[in-house]
């Protein structure tokens, strides 16, 4: 049987990458990691993609001359890697409808505060821990959730909330929030590599999903 197949879209450092390719590596993710793509030519994330043997594609309207033309090379990668999920990792560009077209309810992403406080357009990576810390949360957290074609608006598939101590500043919360990431992001990738979340073809975006009994076993303390 054919080893399940995820590729990346990665903007920035690349951590939540390395998480993935580290139980790819120790045998706890059963997938395959066919490529990582970002629009940024100093992202990290590329860096530890050719450190760990993976295809590395750089590709934006820079590279390929214009937006289109990008986004026809990212259709290309895609359809030649014959992936089951693309799994975003810190990447900052709405994912285009002709991605969506070819992987509907097949995109996950990972954003650092629970939805849909705190989502949508301008709330992404550090800016998201600044208006946590200057509203006075006591609590934020982790969503990870299906992307649709409007930012943070997807089926979320877990929750997991993430305490604030007082006086904490952005950078702490951000720590705290990443460790969660890295604890829960390869885990539920790791339900879809082994069928216990099933994509649907439904036009719903609740419904781009079916979770099965994924949350009855799935881990519910936090850290």
């Amino acid at each position: 049987m054919a080893k399940y197949r995820i590729g990346v879209f990665a903007s920035g450092g690349g951590s939540n990458l390395q998480a993935l390719m580290d139980r790819i590596r120790s045998g706890e993710l059963p997938a395959d990691l066919a490529f990582v793509l970002s629009n940024n030519s100093k992202s990290g994330a590329l860096a530890r993609a050719r450190a760990f043997g993976a295809e590395a594609h750089h590709v934006s309207g820079f590279t390929e001359g214009g937006e289109e033309p990008a986004v026809r090379r990212m259709g290309e990668i895609i359809q030649a890697s014959g992936i089951d999920l693309l799994v975003l990792a810190g990447y900052m560009k709405l994912v285009p409808p002709a991605i969506h077209a070819l992987l509907k309810n097949r995109i996950l992403n990972i954003h650092p505060a629970l939805l849909p406080a705190f989502g949508g357009a301008g709330f992404y990576g550090h800016k998201v821990h600044e208006a946590v810390v200057e509203r006075g949360c006591q609590y934020t957290g982790i969503t990870i959730h299906m992307v649709n074609q409007a930012y943070d608006e997807g089926q979320i598939v877990l929750q997991r909330v993430v305490p604030v101590a007082p006086g904490s500043s952005p950078e702490a919360v951000a720590a705290e929030v990443l460790k969660r990431e890295h604890v829960y992001y390869w885990q539920v990738v790791r339900a879809f590599a082994l069928g216990e979340i099933r994509p649907t073809e439904s036009d719903v975006p609740g419904r781009a999903v079916l979770l099965g009994r994924f949350l009855d076993s799935f881990p519910s303390l936090d850290l």
